[in-house]
Protein backbone atom coordinates (compact mmCIF):
# COMPACT_ATOMS: atom_id res chain seq x y z
CA UNK A 1 0.00 0.00 0.00
CA UNK A 2 1.86 2.97 -1.35
CA UNK A 3 1.54 6.65 0.22
CA UNK A 4 -0.04 8.26 -2.41
CA UNK A 5 -0.41 12.42 -2.17
CA UNK A 6 0.31 14.29 0.48
CA UNK A 7 -2.85 15.78 1.81
CA UNK A 8 -2.97 19.88 3.21
CA UNK A 9 -3.41 18.74 6.83
CA UNK A 10 0.08 16.98 7.84
CA UNK A 11 0.97 14.51 5.04
CA UNK A 12 0.71 10.85 4.25
CA UNK A 13 2.68 9.11 7.09
CA UNK A 14 1.76 6.25 9.14
CA UNK A 15 -0.67 7.67 11.39
CA UNK A 16 -2.79 9.10 8.45
CA UNK A 17 -2.88 5.69 6.55
CA UNK A 18 -4.55 4.29 10.46
CA UNK A 19 -6.48 7.20 10.56
CA UNK A 20 -8.13 6.26 6.87
CA UNK A 21 -8.24 3.03 7.99
CA UNK A 22 -10.04 3.57 10.97
CA UNK A 23 -12.27 5.59 9.26
CA UNK A 24 -13.52 3.20 6.62
CA UNK A 25 -13.89 0.31 8.92
CA UNK A 26 -15.26 1.64 11.89
CA UNK A 27 -18.46 2.82 9.59
CA UNK A 28 -20.72 0.13 9.43
CA UNK A 29 -21.73 0.66 5.78
CA UNK A 30 -18.52 2.25 4.43
CA UNK A 31 -18.31 5.87 2.89
CA UNK A 32 -17.36 7.27 -0.48
CA UNK A 33 -14.75 8.91 -1.72
CA UNK A 34 -16.27 12.07 -1.01
CA UNK A 35 -16.94 11.61 2.43
CA UNK A 36 -13.48 10.52 2.96
CA UNK A 37 -12.04 13.83 1.46
CA UNK A 38 -14.09 15.50 3.84
CA UNK A 39 -12.86 13.54 6.81
CA UNK A 40 -9.25 13.51 6.00
CA UNK A 41 -9.12 17.22 4.78
CA UNK A 42 -7.86 15.92 1.59
CA UNK A 43 -7.00 18.56 -1.37
CA UNK A 44 -8.48 16.55 -3.83
CA UNK A 45 -11.53 13.73 -4.76
CA UNK A 46 -8.72 11.79 -6.42
CA UNK A 47 -6.56 11.50 -3.41
CA UNK A 48 -9.13 10.07 -1.50
CA UNK A 49 -10.62 7.62 -4.13
CA UNK A 50 -6.77 6.26 -4.61
CA UNK A 51 -6.37 6.12 -0.85
CA UNK A 52 -9.88 4.38 -0.49
CA UNK A 53 -8.85 1.94 -3.24
CA UNK A 54 -5.56 1.04 -2.23
CA UNK A 55 -7.71 -0.11 1.40
CA UNK A 56 -10.23 -1.81 -0.48
CA UNK A 57 -7.23 -3.51 -1.79
CA UNK A 58 -6.73 -4.42 1.96
CA UNK A 59 -9.82 -5.85 2.36
CA UNK A 60 -9.43 -9.25 0.50
CA UNK A 61 -6.90 -11.80 2.00
CA UNK A 62 -5.01 -13.91 -0.63
CA UNK A 63 -5.41 -17.40 0.42
CA UNK A 64 -8.24 -17.23 2.11
CA UNK A 65 -10.31 -20.48 3.30
CA UNK A 66 -12.78 -21.65 0.40
CA UNK A 67 -16.52 -22.19 1.48
CA UNK A 68 -17.32 -25.41 2.94
CA UNK A 69 -20.21 -27.54 3.92
CA UNK A 70 -24.10 -26.25 2.70
CA UNK A 71 -23.54 -23.60 -0.10
CA UNK A 72 -26.33 -21.40 -2.63
CA UNK A 73 -24.97 -20.18 -5.81
CA UNK A 74 -26.28 -17.90 -8.43
CA UNK A 75 -25.90 -15.06 -10.96
CA UNK A 76 -27.06 -11.18 -10.91
CA UNK A 77 -26.65 -8.61 -12.72
CA UNK A 78 -25.05 -5.32 -11.84
CA UNK A 79 -25.69 -1.48 -13.30
CA UNK A 80 -27.44 0.03 -15.04
CA UNK A 81 -32.01 -0.16 -15.05
CA UNK A 82 -33.07 -3.61 -13.98
CA UNK A 83 -33.47 -6.27 -17.29
CA UNK A 84 -36.26 -5.02 -19.26
CA UNK A 85 -35.66 -7.45 -22.32
CA UNK A 86 -35.15 -10.76 -22.98
CA UNK A 87 -32.17 -13.28 -21.82
CA UNK A 88 -29.75 -13.26 -18.72
CA UNK A 89 -28.56 -10.11 -17.97
CA UNK A 90 -29.65 -7.97 -20.66
CA UNK A 91 -26.21 -6.66 -21.00
CA UNK A 92 -24.92 -5.68 -17.39
CA UNK A 93 -21.75 -7.24 -15.57
CA UNK A 94 -22.21 -10.56 -14.52
CA UNK A 95 -21.42 -11.44 -10.79
CA UNK A 96 -21.21 -14.86 -9.58
CA UNK A 97 -22.23 -15.19 -6.08
CA UNK A 98 -22.13 -18.21 -3.30
CA UNK A 99 -22.68 -18.04 0.70
CA UNK A 100 -22.96 -20.30 3.34
CA UNK A 101 -26.24 -21.00 3.78
CA UNK A 102 -25.86 -22.28 7.37
CA UNK A 103 -27.58 -25.37 7.39
CA UNK A 104 -25.51 -28.68 8.93
CA UNK A 105 -24.20 -25.87 11.03
CA UNK A 106 -25.86 -26.21 13.86
CA UNK A 107 -26.91 -22.76 14.00
CA UNK A 108 -30.18 -22.93 12.42
CA UNK A 109 -30.48 -20.30 9.40
CA UNK A 110 -27.41 -17.68 10.17
CA UNK A 111 -25.82 -17.28 6.79
CA UNK A 112 -22.01 -18.13 7.08
CA UNK A 113 -19.37 -16.47 4.63
CA UNK A 114 -19.73 -14.84 1.74
CA UNK A 115 -18.04 -14.55 -2.15
CA UNK A 116 -18.71 -12.49 -4.87
CA UNK A 117 -16.63 -12.05 -8.30
CA UNK A 118 -17.43 -10.20 -11.34
CA UNK A 119 -17.39 -13.10 -14.08
CA UNK A 120 -17.23 -12.93 -18.18
CA UNK A 121 -20.45 -14.74 -18.77
CA UNK A 122 -23.06 -17.19 -17.57
CA UNK A 123 -21.33 -19.92 -19.26
CA UNK A 124 -20.34 -23.37 -17.46
CA UNK A 125 -16.51 -22.39 -17.90
CA UNK A 126 -17.17 -18.86 -16.33
CA UNK A 127 -19.78 -20.08 -13.35
CA UNK A 128 -17.80 -23.88 -12.32
CA UNK A 129 -14.70 -21.76 -12.62
CA UNK A 130 -15.87 -19.15 -9.78
CA UNK A 131 -17.34 -22.41 -7.50
CA UNK A 132 -14.21 -24.02 -8.26
CA UNK A 133 -12.11 -21.53 -6.90
CA UNK A 134 -14.15 -20.29 -4.08
CA UNK A 135 -16.21 -23.39 -2.45
CA UNK A 136 -14.24 -26.72 -1.10
CA UNK A 137 -15.17 -29.89 -2.42
CA UNK A 138 -17.41 -31.87 -1.55
CA UNK A 139 -19.53 -29.01 -0.60
CA UNK A 140 -23.17 -29.13 -1.21
CA UNK A 141 -24.16 -26.76 -3.99
CA UNK A 142 -27.94 -25.90 -4.10
CA UNK A 143 -28.06 -23.93 -7.93
CA UNK A 144 -30.68 -22.77 -10.18
CA UNK A 145 -31.31 -25.06 -13.26
CA UNK A 146 -29.57 -22.93 -15.60
CA UNK A 147 -27.06 -25.28 -17.73
CA UNK A 148 -23.91 -23.13 -16.82
CA UNK A 149 -24.21 -25.12 -13.28
CA UNK A 150 -24.46 -28.76 -14.89
CA UNK A 151 -21.08 -29.81 -14.60
CA UNK A 152 -20.75 -29.34 -10.88
CA UNK A 153 -21.61 -33.04 -9.74
CA UNK A 154 -18.37 -34.40 -11.97
CA UNK A 155 -16.12 -31.53 -10.95
CA UNK A 156 -16.85 -33.02 -6.78
CA UNK A 157 -19.67 -31.64 -5.74
CA UNK A 158 -22.93 -32.42 -4.42
CA UNK A 159 -24.97 -30.21 -6.57
CA UNK A 160 -28.75 -29.81 -5.74
CA UNK A 161 -30.81 -27.90 -8.82
CA UNK A 162 -33.56 -26.48 -8.28
CA UNK A 163 -36.50 -26.69 -11.01
CA UNK A 164 -37.83 -23.20 -11.08
CA UNK A 165 -40.35 -24.38 -13.76
CA UNK A 166 -41.51 -26.68 -11.33
CA UNK A 167 -41.38 -24.20 -8.11
CA UNK A 168 -43.24 -21.65 -9.07
CA UNK A 169 -40.39 -19.71 -10.92
CA UNK A 170 -38.94 -17.97 -8.05
CA UNK A 171 -35.19 -18.36 -7.45
CA UNK A 172 -35.39 -15.43 -4.43
CA UNK A 173 -37.67 -18.03 -2.48
CA UNK A 174 -36.13 -20.79 -3.60
CA UNK A 175 -32.74 -19.75 -2.95
CA UNK A 176 -33.09 -17.52 -0.08
CA UNK A 177 -29.83 -17.40 0.74
CA UNK A 178 -28.39 -15.93 -2.09
CA UNK A 179 -30.53 -13.61 -3.09
CA UNK A 180 -31.13 -11.78 0.33
CA UNK A 181 -26.84 -11.42 -0.36
CA UNK A 182 -27.29 -9.60 -3.78
CA UNK A 183 -29.90 -7.55 -2.14
CA UNK A 184 -28.14 -6.68 0.39
CA UNK A 185 -25.44 -5.39 -1.69
CA UNK A 186 -27.01 -4.21 -4.40
CA UNK A 187 -28.43 -1.79 -1.87
CA UNK A 188 -25.49 -0.68 -0.69
CA UNK A 189 -23.99 -0.11 -3.91
CA UNK A 190 -27.10 2.33 -4.39
CA UNK A 191 -27.00 4.01 -0.80
CA UNK A 192 -23.30 4.49 0.47
CA UNK A 193 -22.26 4.98 -3.53
CA UNK A 194 -25.15 6.32 -5.31
CA UNK A 195 -24.97 3.40 -8.09
CA UNK A 196 -21.86 5.30 -9.69
CA UNK A 197 -19.61 2.43 -9.92
CA UNK A 198 -17.70 1.60 -12.96
CA UNK A 199 -17.68 -1.95 -14.42
CA UNK A 200 -14.22 -1.85 -14.25
CA UNK A 201 -13.75 -1.39 -10.26
CA UNK A 202 -16.48 -3.29 -9.37
CA UNK A 203 -14.85 -6.18 -7.94
CA UNK A 204 -12.79 -3.68 -5.64
CA UNK A 205 -16.39 -2.71 -4.26
CA UNK A 206 -17.11 -6.61 -4.07
CA UNK A 207 -14.61 -7.01 -2.14
CA UNK A 208 -15.33 -4.49 0.45
CA UNK A 209 -18.90 -5.68 0.46
CA UNK A 210 -17.71 -8.94 1.26
CA UNK A 211 -15.70 -8.06 3.52
CA UNK A 212 -18.29 -6.74 5.50
CA UNK A 213 -20.44 -9.18 5.48
CA UNK A 214 -18.35 -11.66 6.91
CA UNK A 215 -17.18 -9.67 9.41
CA UNK A 216 -20.73 -8.60 10.65
CA UNK A 217 -21.44 -10.33 13.68
CA UNK A 218 -17.34 -8.77 15.09
CA UNK A 219 -18.16 -7.76 18.79
CA UNK A 220 -15.81 -4.62 18.13
CA UNK A 221 -15.03 -2.05 15.47
CA UNK A 222 -11.08 -2.82 16.28
CA UNK A 223 -11.61 -6.76 14.56
CA UNK A 224 -12.41 -5.07 11.32
CA UNK A 225 -9.60 -2.55 11.64
CA UNK A 226 -6.95 -4.91 12.75
CA UNK A 227 -8.19 -7.53 9.77
CA UNK A 228 -7.15 -5.26 7.01
CA UNK A 229 -3.59 -3.59 9.04
CA UNK A 230 -3.03 -7.16 8.71
CA UNK A 231 -3.24 -7.56 5.07
CA UNK A 232 -2.00 -4.55 4.29
CA UNK A 233 1.76 -5.12 5.27
CA UNK A 234 1.50 -8.17 3.08
CA UNK A 235 0.31 -6.14 0.09
CA UNK A 236 2.97 -5.21 -2.59
CA UNK A 237 2.35 -1.22 -2.83
CA UNK A 238 0.28 -0.06 -6.07
CA UNK A 239 0.17 3.60 -7.61
CA UNK A 240 -3.14 5.34 -9.04
CA UNK A 241 -2.08 4.79 -12.46
CA UNK A 242 -2.08 1.13 -11.76
CA UNK A 243 -5.73 1.38 -10.03
CA UNK A 244 -6.91 3.09 -13.13
CA UNK A 245 -5.26 1.33 -16.05
CA UNK A 246 -7.57 -0.88 -18.57
CA UNK A 247 -8.03 -4.82 -17.37
CA UNK A 248 -5.60 -6.71 -19.50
Amino acid sequence: MSSGRPSRTGGTGLARWLLAIYLVSASKGGISALELKRQMGFGSYQTAWTWLHKIRRAMARPGREPLGAQVEADETYVGGAEPGKPGRGGGKTVVAGAVESGRGKGRGRRLGRLRLAVVPDVSAASLEGFLGQNVARPATVATDGWSGYGGLAAAGYRHEPVNLSASWGDAALRLPAIHLVFGLAKRWLLGTHHGAVRAKHLPAYLDEFTFRFNRRTGKSISHRFARVVEHAVHLPPTTYRALVATPT
